[in-house]
This record gives C-alpha cells, structure tokens and sequence, in this order.
C-alpha cells in the first residue's frame, strides 16, 4: 500500500488527535474560569474560544491535507478539505489570534510572537490558496509546508514552554517566570520549525548515481 512509505502520518495523526482531544474540551463548557489562559479583558474569553475551536479544526484538516495517499486518490475531497481548512480554521483562527495575541497577558515579548505568528500564518496560508487557484501547484505545495508547520507550531510551544520551565524554575523569581516561560516558547515555538522546515524545502535532492552497464570484451567469431 502506497501510504506505508510515508511511515510520519500514522504518528503525526496520533499526536495531533491527542493534543486536540486534550486541548479543546475546556474551551466547549462556556466555562471561563476553565480556560487555560486567563486575562481580565472582557471579549478575551469569547475570542479563544473562537481561535481554539477554529485552531483545532485547522490542526485536524491540514494533517489530512498533507497525506500524500490522500491527495492523490481523492483530489476533489482535497480541495474540499482545503476550503474548510482555510475558510473555516486558519482564517477565523488567525483573526482572532491577531486580537488575543496582542492582547496576551503574559507580557511585550509573547505579545509581539504571536501577533508575528498570526499575520505569517495568515499570509502562507493566503498564498497557498492562491496559488492553487492559479494552478502554480509546485508553489501551492511549498506555502501550504509552511503553513503547516504554523498550524502545529502550537504542539512545538507546549514542549519548549516544558523545557523552559524545568531550566527556569529554580533560577527565576516566581513571578516573572510565567512570563520568562511564554516569552522563550512562544518565539521557539514557531520560529525553529519554520527554519528547519525552510531548510528542507531549499535542500538539494541527492543524485542518483548513474548506473553503469558492465562493458563486455567482444567475442571473435
């Protein structure tokens, strides 16, 4: 089966169902005192809830999105899926992300990483739309790779925001902590996947080396 060569699926699908299930749940009970980030500004509370649900419906889309078996059995359903994961996730997501982003209560430093993050996740997107519509599929691919690795840069900040934690519990006074915490996650977060995943894009496939027929003595009749 063709969708075994791509062994990452499987485990990608894995981890991004998981976050989701984990992540979303608190933000469906209109329960504000549930939600993981909380923030005395009034429309905050309305606006994640908005960007979490739309975010998690990006998250889920865009991983069939990339499933090469998928694109390529099923095109009609791949433009379908791509309508709803713009229409439907990165674009209410990302305007809310905008407002909440700057908004943030964890200080100037994450402020200005996700509202960064916000407006490029916007654009790839809105890039790779276009090119799609123009039938520049080779450029469709490359901005909609970045795009991608956007949407799940959410998972990348939730284990830097770990590591960041553990490194700085013991050495930062306690209340600027959360702060330090989300200031070093929030830029990690997005920036190192987008680095790496532009270095893939820019790398050099490895030639093949020509295969070389073996060369026969010619036999005297």
């Amino acid at each position: 089966m063709t969708w075994l060569r791509k062994p990452w699926v499987g485990p990608l699908a894995f981890v991004v169902v998981a976050f989701v299930a984990f992540s979303l749940p608190p933000y469906l009970t209109g329960d504000r005192a549930s939600a993981r980030v909380q923030s005395d500004w009034g429309p905050h509370y309305p606006l994640l809830v908005v960007h979490v649900v739309c975010a998690s419906i990006a998250i889920i889309t865009c991983v069939v999105q990339i499933w090469p078996w998928f694109r390529t059995r099923f095109p009609a359903w791949h433009r379908r899926v791509g309508r709803v994961y713009v229409l439907a996730g990165v674009l209410p997501a990302g305007l809310s992300g905008l407002v909440i982003g700057w908004m943030t209560p964890f200080g100037p430093v994450a402020q200005v990483s996700n509202v960064m993050l916000a407006v490029l996740w916007l654009l790839f997107t809105w890039l790779a739309w276009r090119a799609a519509r123009q039938r520049q599929f080779r450029d469709h691919r490359k901005w909609m790779i970045r795009s991608f690795t956007l949407t799940v840069s959410i998972i990348t900040n939730r284990i830097w925001g770990v590591v960041a934690f553990l490194l700085l519990a013991d050495r930062v006074p306690e209340a600027q902590l959360p702060y330090l915490v989300a200031g070093i996650s929030t830029w990690t977060g997005w920036v190192v996947p987008l680095l790496i995943s532009q270095w893939w894009l820019e790398r050099k496939p490895r030639r093949k080396a020509p295969v070389r027929s073996e060369q026969r003595e010619p036999v005297s009749v």
